[in-house]
C-alpha cells in the first residue's frame, strides 16, 4: 500500500520500504490542502510515458506541474517490473505500481506537491532498481472540486484513518497476548493466536509497511532477508512455531527477546499511524496495493510458508481493501456510478469464494486447498483488479 497505503509482496517488498501512505507522513504537505481534483498540465496532456525494459527506464519528461500525474508504464521487457515515484531521499514511496507483466501497461495516478522526487523502475522486481530524478513544479492551480464532492473525499479518508487506529489498538492488545504466550513456550496458545492476530496488521498493511525501518523489523520472511540483516518479527516466530524438518528451535532467551522486541516495535508503528495522512489517492491506490498483495503473496502461500495460514492474510488484505473502497464509494457513485457497482459485485464475489475455506473462527490451511480451489480463487482476484486500478482516477481526476 503505496505501497500504497498504502507491500507488498512481489518485490522482496523494497521491501516495503514505505508506500504510499507512508509517503503521506513522510511528506505532509502531500495532498493536504488538496488538490485532488485539480487538473494540471500533465493531467490535461496526457499521462506521462514510461517505458521500462530489462536495463532501461525511460519518463517521457523529467519534469510536470504539480497536482494531479499519471505515469502510463508500459513493460517492454521480458520480466515482470514495477514502477515507483520515490521522495527525494530515494526512500519514502509517493505511490508504485506493481506486477507490470511483459507488454502491459498500467497507470500509476498520484497526487504530487512540486518538489524534487526519482523515477524508478524495477525489472524482475529486484534490487533498488533503475532510478532517475523528477521534478515537479508549482503549477499555481487551485483545486477546482465541489465543494460538496470534495466533503465525500475528505469524508471517506477520517473514515479510514479511523478504521486504521481501531486496528492498530487491537493489533497491539493481540501481539502483547500473542507475544506473552510465545516467551512463556505456550507454543499452542502462540499459534492459536498468530493468524488471528495478524490480520489487523495485514488489513493495514500498506500503512504499515509505509515506516521502511520498521516493516522489515516487523514483517520481513527469511527468503527477503538482506546479508547480514537481522530477523526478527512475525515470522521469526513463526518459523519457530511451526519448525520445518531440521529446524533448531529457538532457546527460552530467544524467544523472550523476539517476543520483546515484537511487542516494542507495535507500539512505536501505532504511535507513528496517528500521524499519517490519508487522501484519496492514498486510499485509491492503497486499495490496489492490497489486492496486488493477495495476488503475489497470499493467493500463492509464500507469505505463510511454514504455519500455511495465507487465507487469514488472504481475507484481512481483501478486508482493507473493501474499506477503502466503501470509503470513497460515496464519492465514486457520483463520478462512476457503473465502477461503483463492478466493485461491489467483484467484492461480494470474491467474498463468498472466501467463504467456502472459512473453518470456525479461521479458515482452511492453504496446504488443503486444491489446484482448482487456488486457480478460482486467484481468477476472482485477478477480476477485481482490474476495476480497482481505476478508483483511483475515478475519484481524483
Amino acid at each position: 500500500m503505496l505501497g500504497t497505503f498504502l507491500s507488498t509482496s512481489t518485490s522482496p517488498k523494497l521491501r516495503r520500504t514505505l508506500t504510499v501512505i507512508g509517503a503521506a507522513a513522510a511528506v505532509p504537505m502531500v495532498l493536504a490542502g488538496c488538490t485532488d481534483n485539480a487538473k494540471t498540465t500533465a493531467a490535461t496532456d496526457g499521462p506521462i510515458q514510461v517505458s521500462s525494459t530489462a536495463n532501461e527506464c525511460k519518463v517521457s519528461t523529467g519534469t510536470a506541474p504539480s497536482g494531479n500525474l499519471t505515469f502510463a508504464v508500459k513493460n517492454e521487457g521480458t520480466e515482470v517490473t514495477e514502477f515507483y515515484l520515490l521522495a527525494e531521499d530515494g526512500l519514502r514511496i509517493i505511490g508504485e505500481v506493481e506486477n507490470i507483466g511483459p507488454g502491459i501497461t498500467r497507470n500509476l495516478v498520484l497526487t504530487a506537491p512540486a518538489g524534487k522526487y526519482n523515477t524508478a523502475c524495477k525489472p524482475g522486481m529486484q534490487g533498488d532498481g533503475i532510478r532517475a530524478s523528477f521534478e515537479v513544479t508549482e503549477s499555481g492551480n487551485k483545486p477546482s472540486a465541489d465543494a460538496d464532492f470534495q466533503k465525500l473525499l475528505e469524508t471517506g479518508s477520517q473514515q479510514y484513518a479511523a478504521y486504521v487506529k481501531d486496528q492498530t489498538e487491537q493489533l497491539v492488545t493481540g501481539t502483547k497476548a500473542f507475544a506473552d504466550a510465545f516467551a512463556a513456550g505456550d507454543a499452542a496458545k502462540a499459534r492459536e493466536l498468530y493468524a488471528a492476530t495478524r490480520m489487523h496488521w495485514e488489513r493495514i498493511e500498506p500503512v504499515a509497511e509505509s515506516f521502511g525501518d520498521l516493516d522489515p523489523k516487523l514483517d520481513a520472511r527469511e527468503a527477503d532477508l538482506e546479508p547480514g540483516q537481522e530477523w526478527t518479527g512475525w515470522h521469526r516466530a513463526e518459523k519457530d512455531l511451526f519448525p520445518p524438518a531440521d529446524y533448531t528451535a529457538m532457546t527460552p532467551a530467544e524467544r523472550t527477546a523476539i517476543s520483546a522486541q515484537l511487542v516494542a516495535d507495535t507500539a512505536d508503528l501505532a504511535t507513528r499511524t496517528r500521524t499519517v495522512e490519508l487522501t484519496a489517492d492514498k486510499l485509491g491506490n492503497g486499495a490496489k496495493e492490497l489486492l496486488d498483495e493477495v495476488a503475489t503473496g497470499k493467493v500463492t502461500g509464500e507469505e505463510e510458508i511454514w504455519s500455511h495460514t495465507d487465507l487469514w492474510d488472504f481475507q484481512a488484505n481483501v478486508d482493507g481493501a473493501r474499506i477503502a473502497f466503501e470509503s470513497l464509494k460515496p464519492a465514486l457513485e457520483q463520478k462512476d456510478a457503473e465502477l461503483a457497482k463492478s466493485l461491489d459485485e467483484k467484492f461480494t464475489a470474491l467474498q463468498a469464494e472466501l467463504k467456502k475455506h472459512a473453518k470456525g473462527d479461521g479458515f482452511s490451511y492453504y496446504n488443503e486447498l486444491s489446484q482448482d480451489q487456488i486457480q478460482q480463487l486467484a481468477a476472482l482476484v485477478d477480476s477485481l483488479g482490474e476495476p480497482l486500478s481505476k478508483l483511483t482516477s475515478a475519484v481524483v481526476l
